[in-house]
């Protein structure tokens, strides 16, 4: 255990991206292209977001105070940071953590109050004293440097942000940190545990948590603001000792305008690369239609073409099974599968994220149809046939981009029922700030790098393959793109008459799975059958049945969040 030294620390735009270069043997860590001057708007990208009655803007420069390191390798240990160059009239919320094996590439929001109609309810006030809630000082002298975590006390009708660490045992100057009157908080929750110390002296637990809003939807107004949740003796049923901020201000002023998200999207576009095997591309969803794929009503045994917009199609409701899409049963069947990788594009939805303060870019790929399974046994490599087959397949990853700065935060890649953010110090890049995302072999799933991915039991040596790799096929989505829905704008952006459709994109079908992996079984000496039975009986549920996914509109995560 141990301490690193005190300094100012901070770190340039999107500090540590990788940049690649076209070339799959050329991998490496460039400074990324600055920001553009993006197009005049409202309040995207001025450096404070207004959230009604206070004023916010991000804090990226720290001062190192202490860190734990709980084993000779102090990049497994945590550093704890307080804010500076805190702009004049700004109150700090909290100080800033984060583990020692990453780049410093958090912040912490600090906030200002605006004028008040009654001058007497002061947005924030300073606490009226604080709590020691854990201290590193149990008597064993382990620590070169002791530390003490304090929780503000908030005057009544008044709510603590954020915790403050000392390394002396005197309580702070109360002009540390600020609260927030309580109708300007909202309620937030633990996320990911960092750290958990035992103090052996006294046997009383430090545990350190991220938190983040409890209501992330589309609508949803918490707004985080960076601090870390330190508890010793607190319960998951008790109230949280601190709270998020609420973004009261109706009209989204911070999200950006028409001209800022094509601007957004140029700059930022990631090139999805699928697999230099594939063989079922992806396609526009007009081509999809005017080549062949018909609407099918229950009842009824003939299917209905569908135009290139997609407007005969039932708009509303629900997925009640009452229509699906299918192939023809002809020769145009074979075209469709295979795709058209020149008409295809990402299909945009832009929202507010995190109480406006960020907009999430949903950038929706169509495939008209996901190929069969290769599962892995072990050493073993087996293609399946037909299992894992489906028509239609939407998949999507989402760029999240600062409405503080116009800065890339981090994109989430989803894969199948799951999915996964990465910041975007830890992203492959390519051409300056724009992302590379891997679609998987057959499956259409997005991951950040060329590997396999195994879905499945990865130490049980059992799983679906999802492989990944760069190859000359390739949507380049900062020039291939559709704005479909940005609800914030009004009228501003037209939804496509397909995007309505709120049925499957493809029939159900039921596959003779456990025939074909009891051939697979077989394929294996006798002695080792019944375990690699057992083994099998361990993948996805997935493989035996599937119906064909319902559109972008009736994902869970139009209106929510994503797995954050």
């Amino acid at each position: 255990m141990g301490l690193w030294l005190s300094k100012i620390v901070g770190y340039p735009r999107n500090y540590g991206i990788k940049s690649v270069n076209m070339s799959p043997s050329l991998n490496t860590f460039l400074l990324p292209a600055p920001l553009p001057k993006w197009p005049e708007g409202r309040g995207f990208a001025t450096g404070v977001i207004n959230l009604g009655e206070i004023e916010v803007a991000q804090i990226k420069r720290f001062e190192f105070i202490w860190g734990s390191h709980l084993s000779h390798d102090r990049r497994k240990g945590i550093s704890f940071y307080k804010p500076v160059d805190i702009p004049v009239g700004f109150f700090s919320l909290g100080h800033y953590c984060q583990p020692n094996d990453k780049p410093l590439n958090g912040y912490v929001l600090v906030a200002k109050g605006l004028a008040s109609q009654d001058p007497s309810l002061l947005a924030i006030m300073m606490p009226v004293d604080y709590t020691l809630v854990w201290n590193s000082d149990d008597g064993m002298e382990i620590y070169d440097q002791h530390s003490y975590f304090w929780l503000p006390k908030p005057p009544s009708g008044y709510k603590a942000l954020g915790f403050v660490v000392t390394t002396q045992p005197v309580k702070p100057d109360l002009a540390e940190v600020g609260c927030v009157r309580q109708d300007l908080v909202d309620d937030c929750e633990t996320c990911d545990s960092m750290l958990e110390i035992n103090s052996k002296f006294r046997n009383i637990p430090c545990k350190l948590f991220k938190t983040r809003p409890r209501n992330r939807g589309m609508q949803g107004r918490g707004v985080p603001v960076g601090t870390f949740c330190c508890t010793s003796l607190w319960t998951a049923e008790e109230e949280m000792p601190v709270t998020c901020l609420k973004n009261k201000d109706l009209d989204w002023h911070a999200m950006p305008n028409l001209d800022q998200i094509h601007a957004l999207i140029h700059h930022y576009g990631p090139t999805v690369f699928l697999h230099p095997d594939e063989v079922y591309f992806p396609s526009s969803v007009s081509w999809f239609f005017i080549n062949g794929a018909l609407l099918y009503k229950a009842g009824q045994s003939n299917g209905e073409p569908i135009d290139a917009e997609g407007s005969n199609l039932p708009r509303g409701g629900e997925n009640d099974g009452e229509f699906w899409l299918d192939l023809p049963a002809d020769e145009r069947r074979e075209v469709l599968k295979r795709g058209n990788l020149e008409t295809a594009k990402l299909y945009v939805h832009v929202k507010p994220a995190l109480g406006g303060t960020f907009t999430d870019l949903a950038m929706w790929l169509f495939s008209p149809f996901n190929g069969p399974a290769t599962i892995k046994i072990g050493p073993r490599n087996i293609a399946l046939s037909r299992t894992g087959e489906h028509i239609g397949d939407w998949e999507h990853f989402t760029l999240r981009v600062s409405n503080f700065t116009g800065e890339l935060h981090s994109v989430y890649f989803s894969q199948h029922s799951g999915g996964v953010w990465k910041n975007a110090c830890d992203l492959e890049f390519i051409e300056g700030n724009r992302p590379v995302v891997y679609a998987s072999k057959h499956g259409h799933a997005c991951y950040p790098y060329p590997r396999t991915y195994l879905q499945g039991s990865s130490g049980l040596g059992i799983g679906i393959r999802n492989d990944c790799a760069r190859s000359n096929f390739f949507v380049d989505s900062s020039t291939h793109y559709e704005i479909i829905a940005a609800e914030y704008l009004g009228e501003d952006v037209t939804e496509p008459f397909w995007l309505q459709y709120m049925r499957e994109w493809g029939p159900h079908i039921v596959y003779d799975s456990r025939k074909e992996l009891d051939k697979v079984v077989k394929r294996f000496p006798l002695l080792l059958r019944r375990s690699i039975a057992n083994l099998v009986g361990k993948l996805p549920g997935e493989l035996c049945e599937q119906s064909g996914p319902s559109g972008p509109k009736e994902k869970n995560n139009w209106l929510g969040d994503e797995r954050w």
